[in-house]
């Protein structure tokens, strides 16, 4: 049988270390997923998938469980450089149809720019899937209330880590993931 998940939790962390390796694992236990075997997949929220929070989600986990994971990750060695990573939701209103996770990295951007523009590519994604016109060209909240009102589109959301890069030249990494689970 084919897996497809039925939850899903987002999680961000940040880590700082002398080697980048150990930066990464850091951010991931910030995150609350150093202990799994992670397997990167592409961007599709599955059908009938249902968003838990990550308390919830982690629970439902064993240590060195494979998880399939949509992760954006970021780092710099260069001291008080602004860097993100965030992932992007769109959920579309038909349970039965899937939608769009998205990931985006980086540099010298807000939790605000960095988050606003995972989640409006996710959106831009599935509304082309769904065959939603739209304006490319428009601002994000314009798109935002046009997909709104089309209804098509129910839920966007974002999770986002930033971090300045650590003053002294150590690798700062920064996650954010998008994580898939079957609860059973």
């Amino acid at each position: 049988m084919a897996f497809v998940a039925r939850e899903m939790f987002l999680t961000h962390g940040v880590g700082r270390h002398r080697e980048k390796l150990a930066s990464f694992e850091l951010a991931l236990r910030d995150a609350n997923i150093a202990e799994y075997n992670i397997v990167r997949v592409s961007s599709i929220f599955p059908p009938r998938c249902k968003m838990v929070s990550r308390n919830e989600g982690v629970k439902k986990l064993h240590p060195g469980q494979v998880l399939f994971t949509v992760v954006a990750e970021t780092a710099t060695n260069e001291p008080h450089r602004l860097i993100a990573s965030s992932i992007g939701v769109a959920i579309p209103r038909d349970p039965d149809h899937y939608g769009y996770l998205s990931e985006h990295h980086g540099y010298g951007q807000t939790d605000k720019i960095a988050g606003d523009y995972a989640e409006d590519l996710a959106a831009q994604m599935l509304a082309t899937a769904m065959g939603v016109d739209f304006d490319p060209e428009a601002a994000w909240d314009a798109r935002k209330e046009q997909w709104k009102i089309s209804d098509e589109i129910v839920t966007t959301r974002n999770i986002v880590q930033s971090a300045v890069g650590d003053k002294n030249g150590l690798w700062t990494t920064v996650v954010a993931a998008a994580v898939l689970i079957d609860p059973d």
